[in-house]
């Protein structure tokens, strides 16, 4: 469905399949006429979307030859990294600001939401994936430097997983921990498991090799940056998941 999703080099042949749930800060018109009801400066902060996580996505694609899914609707709007019955799938208050637009929404309005947005990100991200010979799922978040009244955050990078399959990530954060300028956040600045989150859905429920990456946005707050550390990355994926496919063959 047009403005739920975008998908980018649909018939890449390389392994993976990189999702960016939370890509846009895009609110349609037919929620609140376009607007939530916050400052123009709200929306370009980390609540209303992943700064920097989209243009990372979208190139770590093209390093990995591999396609790209994004969001293409606001956090606030609905969270398509949040189950149906996530009590935050439709926030109301986010680092200190009140949604107006969300806090008298309804059910009829979260039902339109989903049926609207939400449903079709997922379907279609549930269809490329199955289109697939054993993708591995890339899921590419941001996190602000320091959320308002806590302590700065250390980590350049986050390496997110659940406990019911941290294979990928595991090996991943052994890897980026011997990059010697970067601080890596094992699990952190979130918990990695979230039941029916996106990650789940698409990956845990189907036994796919996965992991998630969360950068920190003002690392990757320009187009430059962003490609920097897709090329960074790239390489990095591509020997850690070989490993990891190499001892799964060794154990069989």
């Amino acid at each position: 469905m047009q403005g739920a999703y975008k998908i980018s080099g649909e018939n890449r042949p390389g392994a993976w399949l990189i999702s960016c749930d939370h890509a846009s800060n895009r609110v349609p018109d037919w929620v609140g006429g376009g607007d939530l009801g916050i400052a123009e400066a709200d929306m370009a902060r980390h609540i209303a979307y992943d700064v920097g996580a989209a243009g990372l996505a979208r190139a770590l694609g093209v390093h990995l030859d591999s396609p790209v899914i994004e969001s293409g609707f606001s956090r606030l709007v609905i969270d398509a990294n949040r189950g149906e019955q996530d009590p935050t799938l439709l926030m109301r208050l986010y680092d200190g600001t009140i949604i107006p637009a969300n806090r008298h929404a309804g059910p009829q309005e979260l039902q339109q939401r989903l049926d609207r947005l939400y449903r079709p990100y997922h379907a279609a991200y549930a269809d490329l994936a199955a289109q697939r010979q054993g993708p591995v799922i890339l899921a590419i978040h941001s996190f602000t430097p320091c959320l308002r009244g806590r302590p700065p955050r250390p980590w350049h990078v986050g390496v997110l997983y659940s406990h019911l399959d941290p294979r990928l990530s595991h090996a991943l954060i052994a890897r980026l921990t011997r990059e010697p300028d970067l601080c890596i956040g094992d699990n952190e600045p979130y918990a990695g498991h979230l039941p029916g989150d996106a990650i789940d859905r698409h990956a845990l429920q189907h036994g796919r090799h996965h992991t998630l990456i969360e950068l920190r946005n003002d690392l990757i707050a320009t187009p430059a940056a962003q490609n920097e550390w897709a090329a960074r990355l790239a390489p990095i994926l591509t020997e850690v998941l070989g490993q990891l496919r190499a001892g799964d063959v060794l154990q069989s």
